[in-house]
């Protein structure tokens, strides 16, 4: 069960950075097109609540635990954080930065993810064990990797998956290359750093708070529903077009219900369950995936050539994950079994007491015996 477990959650991360990757592909096309990234934020999360709200009532009605006024703060704070804080602050971001620098900075999440792990004495490493080196290794590793991957371009370039791109994202721009304002590096760094900083908060909060309330499906619904409340008070105040927020059948509504059903509704439940399976150090450092899984979609679609040393980024990026995996299940597996021996010792120690108890008299106390 425990390995089943455990594959599980690999492939549940693996199938989170595709949609995430897949999500941030569609973006790049819909915000170009006119979409306004306050009344999508919004919108998804109103779709993700519909979504979850009735599997909430439904699969977890008996075993959800009751609300209080301390964890509905606690929800209240996650959202701000992984939602609301984190998303509008990263997309101002990219107002003042170029995309390029705001992919690098988002790969400091596992660094940032595990320092905050360390702080609060939810991840142990001890340098002077294997896997506890390992922990370090992988994450300078995957880290460094994707910073490679974004920065080197090796001087040498393989030719494009399709002499011309499947979809042109300039054609029929509103924005067009006007769209960013005057560019502004240290700010738009600052606010992209910021945002990173949110999400390694969310994730660390995420399993203090499935911990006292072990309902993902009731979890995420109220962490949607806050976030598209704090979204639309946002929204009141920077997007006062009225227009913004009418719907067509455009890729403007496709992004909108793919971020909503896949992003935030299936996306935030998996990774709900695989913190709490495997903590928030484990569900960060899947991070960097999402960079290959962008570049490669970016070199099929979009026919952007692929360099050397984005191959060697790639590379690396896989091996430090797989590092710090190994590490972590390295953990996982000298946990259980240091718990199966403790279990053990403890029967042994019950079959003993049980066994002196079933003795006869005279075998347990021959000195009675001597002075009857």
């Amino acid at each position: 069960m425990g390995t089943l477990s455990t594959f599980g959650s690999y492939m549940a991360m693996v199938v989170v950075q595709f949609g995430y990757g897949g999500s941030n592909i569609l973006m790049k096309i819909a915000i170009n097109k006119g979409l306004s990234q306050f009344v999508f934020i919004v919108y998804r999360h109103l779709i993700a609540m519909l979504l979850l709200g009735p599997l909430a009532y439904f699969l977890e009605r008996k075993q959800r635990p009751s609300l209080s006024l301390r964890l509905m703060i606690k929800i209240f704070i996650l959202s701000t954080l992984g939602t609301t804080l984190h998303l509008n602050v990263y997309y101002i971001g990219l107002e003042y930065t170029s995309p390029t620098v705001a992919s690098a900075l988002s790969n400091v999440i596992p660094g940032f993810t595990f320092v905050m792990a360390l702080l609060l004495r939810l991840e142990k490493v001890r340098i002077e064990t294997a896997k506890g080196r390992a922990k370090i290794c992988g994450t300078l590793i995957c880290t460094g990797g994707a910073m490679i991957f974004i920065f080197w371009k090796g001087g040498y370039h393989f030719k494009s998956f399709t002499r011309s791109p499947l979809i042109d994202i300039t054609r029929g721009s509103v924005h067009g290359s006007t769209r960013h304002h005057k560019e502004d590096w240290v700010k738009g760094s600052l606010l992209i750093l910021t945002s990173n900083i949110a999400w390694s908060a969310w994730l660390i909060l995420q399993s203090l708070v499935s911990n006292v309330y072990p309902a993902p499906f009731s979890l995420n619904t109220l962490i949607c529903f806050f976030a598209s409340l704090q979204s639309s008070v946002l929204a009141l105040f920077f997007e006062r077009d009225p227009t913004s927020w009418r719907l067509e059948w455009n890729v403007q509504l496709l992004t909108i219900i793919y971020c909503g059903v896949v992003t935030s509704a299936l996306g935030y439940c998996l990774q709900t369950w695989c913190i709490s399976q495997k903590g928030p150090v484990f569900a960060a450092m899947f991070s960097p995936l999402q960079l290959v899984i962008v570049g490669i979609f970016s070199a099929i679609v979009f026919a952007e050539r692929l360099h050397m040393g984005s191959l060697i980024g790639a590379l690396l990026i896989v091996i430090g994950l797989y590092t710090v995996l190994w590490g972590k299940c390295t953990d996982s597996c000298s946990e259980g079994k240091a718990g199966n021996d403790d279990k053990s010792s403890t029967l042994d120690h019950q079959t003993l007491e049980i066994s002196i108890a079933n003795q006869p008299l005279s075998m347990t106390n021959p000195t009675t015996i001597g002075k009857n």
